[in-house]
């Protein structure tokens, strides 16, 4: 009872620190009635001195900021999709990314000398009282070492307590929708809530992130078209993490892409391009690549910062992608619905011939446009839209995923809105798609999976209580068994594939 006090509490801070800044929400267009729309106004309050007189993107940028750092996160996600706020509300929302009001520098210090163990002296040449960047999780301070320049990054003071606060507030309403509303269960409110969970304590931890930096980095290691900054971890701990500084123009900063000379459609295509090597190719994915994140070096280089929320796809997952994407741009109707019933994303008691028709709804208008005018985040938004018609549950190892490359096309569309991101992507999903999807690939993955369930019997016979077969464990015994398993599995695979 008394957390569901404090939760409406919070709830109800929420709303009128939303009315306070003269943010109108769309209630009736988003089935709320006029009645209880207008006593919802009513409850939110009067907007404080001067907030009518600002954009609306500005009284919302100006609301989230006062919400704290998860709600910045949401408005730094909207600002990447002015097709779904506006472009002038996304590009209000778009100072969220690193223009936020900095924290005492004192404050950084004092958390730096405690995190590494030194006095600041031991550990700087020089150090930037000045942040030269403020975000909802951290500032970035400049400063040089022995070996050279660097940048410092500190947590805010106070932002685990706030995130674990929001994420408790998270967690009860994904409850209470789910005993409520029976129709949202499939959804997996709680799962996705989860998720969110486990990214944020990747976030707040700055190890993590130069690990993460590290693992991409090599990922990239030749050609040098994509750069990740090196972290310097003897100057790195869990509220403090210290990398090589970036050079390098801001990737929305048209007009200093244009007068370094740079190609900005070039450059457009790298992002998408760099993005699906990392998703499809590794199956780990710089999962915030905003346009603050991203920079232009000087020889036309992608540089990326800021690896606190990453992606992993498993091979599963990134064919199911690839095949998915495939039978759509081919107007191959059966087989993206095949694609979701063998991944087990919709009921298998479900029909495939009106999925694949629900399928030829969403993708046959969108093929029918000029490529450059094909948008993926169209279609992944359409495609989940008639999900709940067939009982689709949400994946939410997928949502990031989707999140992810709807961000992409975003940035890569500011640079370039005229780009196909088909044509963009081929040389990355073609090449990718020919050494994974043939018959032969597939054959050898059936194998592999049948390998391992052939050596998970004995555990799984073991844990059902029974005695296991004697010609089971004759075949464990034997040191030959393991290729006659991988055929044997392969086979009955293969078949059940068929």
């Amino acid at each position: 009872m008394l957390r569901a006090l404090r939760h409406a509490g919070e709830l109800w801070r929420i709303w009128r620190t939303l009315g306070r800044h003269g943010v109108e929400l769309p209630l009736e267009a988003g089935g709320v009635s006029r009645p209880a729309a207008a006593l919802l106004r009513f409850l939110a309050g009067r907007p404080m001195a001067g907030a009518r007189r600002k954009r609306p993107g500005a009284r919302l940028a100006g609301a989230l900021v006062e919400l704290g750092p998860s709600f910045i996160k949401l408005g730094q996600a909207l600002s990447v999709r002015p097709d779904f706020v506006g472009a002038d509300v996304a590009e209000d929302l778009g100072r969220l990314r690193d223009d936020l009001e900095p924290f005492p520098t004192a404050a950084a210090i004092a958390t730096i000398e405690a995190e590494l163990g030194l006095p600041l002296d031991a550990l700087f040449v020089h150090f930037d009282r000045e942040p030269v960047a403020a975000a909802s999780i951290a500032q970035v301070h400049f400063a040089e070492t022995p070996d050279g320049p660097v940048a410092v990054k500190v947590l805010r003071p106070g932002v685990e307590a706030a995130l674990r606060r929001d994420l408790a507030l998270f967690r009860w309403l994904a409850s209470r929708l789910e005993r409520h509303v029976p129709e949202l269960r499939r959804l997996r409110p709680s799962a996705v809530v989860e998720t969110v969970a486990e990214t944020v304590a990747m976030e707040i931890d700055l190890r993590f992130e130069a690990a993460a930096a590290a693992e991409l980095g090599e990922m990239f290691a030749e050609p040098a078209v994509y750069r990740v900054p090196k972290a310097d971890w003897r100057r790195t701990g869990q509220r403090v993490l210290t990398t090589e500084r970036v050079t390098g123009i801001p990737v929305d900063d048209i007009a200093a892409i244009e007068a370094a000379g740079h190609d900005r459609k070039q450059i457009a295509a790298a992002v998408i391009q760099s993005f699906l090597t990392q998703a499809l190719a590794h199956g780990f994915f710089h999962a915030d690549p905003h346009h603050g994140n991203l920079f232009v070096a000087p020889d036309g280089a992608l540089v990326a910062v800021d690896f606190g929320i990453m992606g992993r796809l498993d091979r599963r997952t990134r064919l199911f992608m690839a095949d998915m994407l495939g039978a759509f741009l081919r107007g191959d109707w059966r087989r993206a619905a095949e694609v979701h019933f063998a991944a087990g994303y919709v009921p298998a008691d479900r029909s495939v011939d009106a999925f694949a028709l629900a399928c030829r709804a969403i993708g046959q208008p969108i093929l029918d446009r000029p490529s450059n005018e094909i948008s993926f985040g169209r279609l992944l938004a359409q495609l989940f839209a008639i999900t709940e018609a067939f009982g689709m549950r949400t994946q939410p190892h997928l949502l990031l995923l989707q999140k992810t490359m709807v961000t992409v096309e975003g940035v890569a569309r500011t640079l370039d809105p005229e780009i196909d991101f088909w044509a963009a992507a081929r040389p990355v999903v073609e090449p990718w798609a020919r050494d994974n999807l043939s018959p032969e690939t597939r054959l050898l993955d059936a194998a592999r999976d049948g390998a391992r369930l052939v050596q998970s019997l004995p555990a799984l016979i073991d844990r059902l209580g029974q005695p296991m077969p004697e010609p089971i464990v004759a075949v464990t015994r034997r040191r030959d068994w393991l290729p006659w398993a991988i055929a044997l599995g392969a086979v009955v695979l293969w078949l059940i594939d068929r």
